[in-house]
């Protein structure tokens, strides 16, 4: 290990998370697609059959990747989401929310300017203030597996980012 071992220190992130989807969904994504191939097969024979089952399975499969792409990064540039970058100087303090209130975010209290990232496989989220005065959003809400975590990470590179100016 060397001195610069400290993700931190060498510039890497701090925190990073990918939104993957749950196994169960790619076992619904495997039943629909028996399930497609046996209908069809049924109606228009076997060699349909497979067609449709590698046309579904293979549609289901982008469906399920594209979903699960999304890549949470805080690193010494700030906090990144896809390729969306909340700069340190910007963000207000993070607040991890549990199901109920992501839900009210997402829902009754959402505001329709706010940045949203969620998956509906990730019942907690992370808001996230925006404090720059030209920026139309008001807040970004992130779905996180590790909301907590990912809520202190963004503390604890605000505090290093009021030491560094």
């Amino acid at each position: 290990m060397t001195a610069t071992s400290d993700p931190a220190a060498a510039g890497g992130p701090v925190y990073e998370e990918r939104l993957t989807a749950p196994a169960s969904y790619w076992v619904i994504g495997l039943v629909v697609g028996v399930s497609t191939a046996t209908a069809v097969g049924f109606y228009l024979g076997p060699w349909v059959a497979v067609a449709a089952g590698i046309a579904v399975a293979g549609g289901l499969v982008f469906a399920l990747l594209a979903l699960g792409h999304v890549r949470i990064v805080v690193d010494d540039r700030g906090l990144a989401v896809g390729a969306a970058l909340l700069e340190w100087p910007y963000q207000g303090e993070a607040v991890a929310l549990d199901p109920a209130a992501a839900r009210d975010r997402l829902g009754a209290g959402a505001d329709a300017r706010a940045f949203v990232v969620a998956r509906p496989y990730l019942p907690s989220a992370v808001l996230v203030p925006v404090v720059d005065a030209a920026d139309p959003h008001p807040y970004w809400l992130v779905s996180s597996r590790n909301p907590r975590r990912l809520a202190a990470a963004l503390a604890a590179g605000r505090a290093a980012g009021v030491e560094r100016r």
